[in-house]
């Protein structure tokens, strides 16, 4: 057997499972080795039927006392039921929808089952149980792994194929320096790679799952140290306007501390003739517009263009309007480019930005279009960075083409007192059909922006990435890791915070009441809900948006204007909804959470969000910053009939703080870092062993060893240290040549 050996060659994988676990990215043995278990079950003791803990999963050694008996209960429900004995007690095990068991058990035989044991009365029961012959049992006496699977897929048969392929491969390759193994007491690769999947014992599962975890973190802490180099030896746009107190007397409010602090640590960077990368992070509300705003203010001082790239034509038309109203007074035009625009309108956009007449200009996906061109881009500004992956910043900075002129030679004289005879800017921009919002991580789209790179390879503008979700500290240096960091951790003066409550079912009545009170009071209301069309029987009780809509503007609230948005709308009719709430045309909006990223809307005081104990604590927090944004008292309902007390405890939390870092944190020892960020779009490796929330002490280790290794060798260039870079590069496949 060789790495590259195809799982279709295995015994018992035909090709409808080679397709299923291809699903799983498992396409050869090499693939299997290194598919890591997500947890384990100890099935080292087998218990008779007495014995075994109840509530608990265990192995029971038990014999068949008779043949299977199958009872077909209604339309898509079968049960197959059985006694067993193993001596002293009895037990009665019962099967739903596996039919298969009748010819799998057999009266008189012995077998050990794995499931739970549990109390019906007086007598011991198991419900599907997984089970195994006595004789020469595999998956009982031992530590087993469980996998992340998929349809077709089995625990069982998955374990069993990478035993097989654990015993036909040779042992792998060691990867770390031997030096480095012993100063950290790494186990040899060797042995954790069987291990890792088939402990003997606890120890052994800490050995390899610590070698693991440390390598993992090292590669990655030496990749995002080169990436950084290799951005701090690049060309970038240095601007020669640093007067920020020139700024600060434009605006007709003050500048939280926060702010003040998170514009200087970008005013630092702008200055310096290597590309800024950093992320401003803050709370909804926070004010990181106005730092974006302060940073196209030094841009356009100094010469260069400005580009603000927000995913929605809502949003940058808001963004627009209140960037416009900050910098036109100062003679900086504003202009917007969206895919709905009427053609003669963007033509003239365009036209504006080749020449360099127009210094800022804030759009959606339309701004990675063929056709778009700069003459002096020097500053990139993304708003939302969870909706834009490191693929769209990069193919916007692209177009950041080395500057044919210095900014000296006759630049156009922005801010200099007056205006600009472009500026489509806020009172003039067309309302239109929206364009579709920029998604990351597609393949069609990295494809067609890796076409766009232009320019000199070594020249970036500067960027600047605004994110409204707090992410703990730990968990930001993993998934920005190419950006430097600025946290916004103060609102500005006079924001009432939102109140927020939790309530069951039974004060549905009452809560409609209220909702009904808002409105008569002059504010809206939106209302979210987890799902889209009504479930299917049996299902989970999630209230459907589409029918819930129906029901209150029908039903409970006849007299008031219900509006609907969802994501399977098309996006106009999504940005026609979101527009007619925002004009105070929709008394209440029934949505999904596509309105987690939306616009603001000052006169929304209360969010109802139902079975709300189906969201994580950050969104939840996300989706409560859509109100909470005028002058009036503003409200967020958390609906659930959830009895958990994890559950509750965990939804209470919402109710005790509305600091969204402390929440994040929460949400991160909650969830755990693959369920906090959700689908991986930020362009950064996966990790598959590393905990960040538990192997803090493991990154600071592997941080210090990736520092002293680069310390003796920054390109990692020395013999003993090519394999270490080539790791690197696969880590980083999706592109590897960034570290060429």
């Amino acid at each position: 057997m060789e790495v590259s050996t195809p799982l279709a060659e295995f015994p018992g994988v035909g090709e409808a499972r080679a397709k299923a676990l291809e699903k799983l990215g498992l396409r050869t043995a090499g693939d299997l080795v290194g598919y890591f278990p997500r947890s384990y079950e100890d099935r080292r003791q087998v218990y008779t039927i007495g014995e075994a803990p109840v509530g608990e999963l265990c192995c029971v050694r038990v014999m068949a006392a008779e043949e299977p008996r199958r009872m077909h209960i209604r339309k898509g429900l079968d049960v197959t039921r059985l006694k067993v004995v193993d001596g002293a007690s009895a037990m009665l095990v019962t099967f739903f929808n596996q039919g298969y068991v009748r010819q799998a058990l057999h009266r008189g035989e012995e077998y050990i089952l794995y499931g739970r044991v549990e109390l019906l009365g007086n007598h011991r029961q198991m419900t599907n149980p997984q089970f195994e012959g006595a004789e020469r049992p595999w998956a009982c006496g031992r530590i087993m792994p469980v996998y992340p699977l998929t349809a077709g897929i089995t625990n069982h048969l998955l374990a069993g194929l990478v035993e097989k392929a654990l015993q036909g491969l040779p042992p792998p390759a060691e990867t770390l320096p031997h030096g480095l193994r012993e100063r950290h007491r790494l186990a040899p690769a060797a042995d954790c790679w069987r291990s890792i999947h088939f402990p003997a014992d606890e120890a052994e599962l800490d050995a390899a799952r610590r070698r693991f975890a440390f390598e993992e973190l090292f590669y990655l802490s030496l990749g995002l140290a080169l990436l950084r180099e290799r951005r701090s030896q690049g060309r970038g746009p240095a601007f020669g306007e640093r007067d920020l107190e020139a700024f600060y007397a434009l605006l007709p409010f003050t500048l939280t501390g926060a702010q003040r602090r998170a514009l200087e640590e970008a005013a630092a960077d702008l200055a310096l003739s290597r590309p800024m990368n950093r992320l401003v992070q803050g709370d909804v509300g926070s004010g990181k517009t106005a730092v974006a705003a302060g940073c196209a203010w030094l841009a356009v001082r100094s010469g260069w263009q400005c580009a603000m790239m927000a995913p929605t034509e809502i949003l940058a038309e808001q963004h627009c309007k209140t960037l416009a109203a900050m910098l036109v007074p100062a003679g900086i035009p504003v202009g917007r480019l969206t895919g709905s625009m009427k053609a003669a309108e963007k033509r003239k956009v365009l036209a504006a930005l080749a020449s360099g007449e127009l210094p800022f200009v804030v759009g959606t996906h339309a701004l990675l279009s063929q056709g778009v061109a700069f003459r002096r881009l020097g500053l990139v500004i993304t708003d939302e960075q969870h909706r834009f992956g490191v693929e769209q910043r990069a193919a916007l900075a692209a177009k950041a083409n080395t500057p044919k002129d210095p900014p000296e030679a006759g630049r156009p004289q922005w801010g200099a007192g007056g205006g600009n005879s472009l500026s489509p800017a806020a009172n003039e921009m067309p309302k239109g059909a929206p364009g579709a919002a920029c998604r990351a991580g597609e393949v069609e789209q990295r494809a067609a922006l890796a076409a766009k790179a232009g320019g000199e390879a070594d020249f970036s503008p500067n960027v600047l990435v605004m994110s409204a979700t707090p992410i703990p500290r730990t968990l930001a240096l993993i998934i920005y890791g190419d950006l430097d960091v600025s946290v916004i951790d103060e609102l500005p003066p006079g924001r009432m915070p939102v109140k927020t409550v939790l309530v069951g079912e039974s004060k549905r009545q009452r809560m409609y009441g209220f909702v009904r009170d808002q409105v008569q009071e002059g504010r809206q209301v939106y209302i979210v809900c987890p799902a889209v069309e009504e479930n299917p029987e049996g299902a989970w009780d999630l209230k459907a948006v589409t029918e819930y809509a129906r029901v209150l503007g029908e039903e409970v609230f006849p007299d008031l204007r219900v509006g609907l948005v969802h994501g399977r709308m098309k996006a106009k009719e999504k940005e026609a909804a979101m527009a007619a709430f925002t004009a105070g045309e929709t008394h209440i909006l029934v949505s999904t959470t596509v309105i987690e990223v939306g616009v603001d809307v000052p006169n929304a005081s209360l969010i109802i969000i139902e079975n709300a104990d189906r969201y994580g604590l950050s969104q939840l927090h996300q989706l409560r910053g859509r109100v909470g944004r005028g002058q009036h008292q503003s409200w967020c309902v958390l609906v659930s009939d959830n009895r958990s007390p994890d559950t509750r405890a965990r939804l209470k939390v919402l109710t005790q703080t509305n600091d969204g870092f402390r929440i994040a944190e929460e949400d991160l020892k909650l969830r755990g870092p693959g369920d906090f960020f959700g689908a991986r779009q930020h362009g950064l490796p996966a990790l598959r062993v590393a905990d960040l929330e538990t192997d803090t002490r493991v990154l600071k280790e592997a941080q210090e060893a990736a520092a002293e290794v680069l310390s003796t060798d920054p390109d990692l260039t020395a013999p003993e240290h090519r394999p270490l870079l080539e790791r690197v590069r696969r880590l980083f496949e999706e592109d590897p040549d960034r570290f060429n």
